[in-house]
């Protein structure tokens, strides 16, 4: 796998995970509550802040985990069956992404757990401080791992197999690109524009965020498939004939 290849894996998967909308939620959710609590202007920023340090810190560290477990278990050097195998939950988890992902009816309510829903709605309506606002950007992230654990522990397949300083850059690739919708969420809130609007945006364009996640996620598996296992095992028979 070439250096320009394992960049252009890591930003796909980023942009896949970018394309997840439980943070976005949670922080539309928080935003709401803050500004029916009539919370002063300069406050709400803080918090929402906070609250998009939080998913990004939480995001930076559980790829650098992901990809000390790897280093730890196979020193760099990834057997393919690892590979065979995260390329068949990507692909699982992207037709699931198809089916489940929303809850029917109007709406952008997520498949996930129903008490997992209730702690992150009872703590955005509770938070009140930018420290509280950080905290829930860091558990919001485990809500959804489900989802985004497939592009994270592909992400950290790459990221091993790098230079200690690619591996760095890779980390701060996926982290900036899998935060820029709630960057511009964030952007949004700040420069004064209705959170109806934000809302209204997003039920409107949720099937289709839908889709390019799941197919994001086929056509990423099938791509490493075919690079790390089909390409592999052909350069082997050949260089045995």
């Amino acid at each position: 796998m070439t250096l320009t290849s394992s960049i252009a894996i890591i930003f796909l998967a980023a942009l896949i995970h970018a394309s997840f909308q439980l943070s976005v939620s949670v922080l539309t959710l928080m935003s709401g509550h803050s500004i029916g609590k009539r919370t002063a202007h300069a406050k709400l920023l803080r918090m929402v802040f906070g609250f998009i340090l939080g998913v990004a810190i939480m995001t930076m560290l559980l790829v650098s985990f992901s990809a000390t477990i790897v280093t730890h278990v196979f020193d760099a050097k990834i057997p393919m069956v690892l590979w065979a195998m995260t390329c068949g939950v990507l692909v699982g988890v992207g037709v699931s992404v198809w089916r489940f992902y929303y809850r029917p009816g109007k709406g952008t309510t997520l498949w996930i757990p129903r008490d997992m829903a209730k702690f992150l709605n009872d703590r955005s309506k509770s938070t009140k401080q930018s420290s509280e606002a950080f905290g829930l950007g860091l558990s919001t992230l485990f809500a959804e791992l489900l989802f985004i654990g497939a592009p994270i522990v592909l992400t950290s397949l790459v990221l091993v197999q790098l230079s200690p300083t690619w591996q760095l850059g890779g980390i701060l690739i996926y982290t900036a690109v899998s935060s820029l919708p709630l960057l511009i969420v964030g952007a949004l809130i700040g420069s004064g524009h209705k959170l109806s609007h934000i809302q209204r945006w997003r039920e409107s364009n949720k099937h289709f965020l839908q889709f390019a996640a799941g197919s994001g996620l086929l056509v990423l598996g099938v791509y490493v498939y075919i690079d790390q296992v089909i390409s592999t095992t052909v350069t082997a028979i050949v260089g045995g004939l």
